[in-house]
C-alpha cells in the first residue's frame, strides 16, 4: 500500500491578487514545496500572503530533471503545490511532463479551480461559447502561423490564442491577411486596471494597437468567430431531417447523422443547427 503525497494544481491571479481563493493560499502555506515557473516572479505574491513554504524552479529547460526529483519526494510523502507565473499551470505553461509523470507512478493529483486568461476573456467575449477551441500561442513563423489561421476558414466554433505584445500587431494584421474582415476579439490586461477589450474586424483593432503604442503592451488573447454557414447549401430537406432528430438526441449527434446521410459538413450543420435554435428562441420571446 503506497502512501504518496499530493501534487496540487494551484491557479494564481492573472491580474487581481485578490482573485487566488482561500483554498489556494491553504494549500500554499501547508504543501512541503512550490515548484514556480519563476520562483522570483512568484515571491512577490507568496510574500503579499506570508506563504513562507520553500520554493523551486519548474521551467520548460529544467522540467524532465525537476521532474524526477519531485516525484521523489511526492514518493517519500512530501506534498508539492505546482503554480505558473499567472493563471492555470500547463494552460501553456510548463506541468505536463510532472503531471503526467505522477499520473503514471500512482502519484494522488488534485487540481484546484482558478484564473485562466482564456476562459475569462471568451466569457466577456460576445462571441458563441458553446464550443471553442483553444490553440494556445500561434508558431512565430510565417507559414506554420499561416496553415494554421487557415484552418479557422471554415472552422464553426470559436478560436482562441494567447499572444505576447512583441507580435499582436503582426498577428492581426496576419489575421486581416488570411481570414479578411472575420470578427475578432482582443482582450489585454484582464482583471487589471486598464483591461481591455477591442471588438470588430481586424482592421478596427489593428487601428487601435497603431494609434498609440501604449496599446501593444500586455499579455494577449485574441479571439476569433465562428467561420458564417451558408445556409443556402443546405437544403429544406436537411435542415428538416436535423430539427426532427434534435427532438430525440443532441444536436452534435443529430447533425453527424445528417451529415453522413446527405454527405455535408458535420459542422456546417452543427453551426445551422444553433443559429436555427436561436431564430426560434427570439420568435418565442416576441
Amino acid at each position: 500500500m503506497t502512501n504518496f503525497a499530493t501534487l496540487y494544481i494551484v491557479p494564481t491571479p492573472i491580474g487581481n491578487l485578490d482573485d487566488i481563493s482561500a483554498r489556494a493560499i491553504e494549500v500554499l502555506k501547508q504543501v512541503n514545496w512550490i515548484a514556480a515557473e519563476d520562483t522570483r516572479h512568484s515571491s512577490r505574491l507568496l510574500q503579499h500572503f506570508s506563504i513562507s513554504t520553500r520554493t523551486l524552479s519548474l521551467h520548460d529547460h529544467n522540467e524532465d530533471k525537476r521532474t524526477a526529483m519531485l516525484v521523489q519526494r511526492l514518493k517519500d510523502g512530501e506534498s508539492v503545490a505546482l503554480i505558473s507565473d499567472a493563471g492555470t499551470p500547463l494552460i501553456s505553461d510548463p506541468g505536463f511532463v510532472f503531471v503526467r509523470r505522477c499520473r503514471e507512478e500512482g502519484i494522488p493529483v488534485t487540481a484546484l479551480p482558478g484564473p485562466c486568461a482564456a476562459i475569462t476573456a471568451l466569457s466577456a467575449s460576445g462571441l458563441p461559447t458553446d464550443r471553442f477551441i483553444f490553440e494556445g500561442f500561434l508558431p512565430v513563423k510565417t507559414q506554420a502561423k499561416d496553415n494554421q489561421l487557415a484552418e479557422l476558414k471554415e472552422r464553426t466554433c470559436t478560436s482562441v490564442f494567447y499572444e505576447a505584445p512583441r507580435r499582436i500587431l503582426a498577428t492581426v494584421k496576419d489575421i486581416a491577411r488570411v481570414l479578411g474582415d472575420r470578427h475578432i476579439v482582443v482582450a489585454k490586461e484582464l482583471s487589471k486596471t486598464f483591461e481591455t477589450y477591442v471588438s470588430g474586424t481586424p482592421g478596427d483593432v489593428i487601428d487601435y494597437l497603431e494609434v498609440d503604442t501604449a496599446h501593444q503592451k500586455g499579455e494577449f488573447v485574441v479571439m476569433v468567430s465562428p467561420a458564417q454557414v451558408n445556409l443556402s447549401e443546405i437544403s429544406a430537406e436537411a435542415m428538416s431531417l436535423l430539427t426532427t432528430l434534435c427532438d430525440h438526441m443532441p444536436l452534435k449527434k443529430a447533425a453527424a447523422v445528417v451529415a453522413d446521410h446527405y454527405d455535408l459538413k458535420k459542422n456546417a450543420l452543427y453551426q445551422a443547427g444553433l443559429e436555427a435554435k436561436g431564430a426560434k428562441g427570439a420568435k418565442e420571446t416576441d
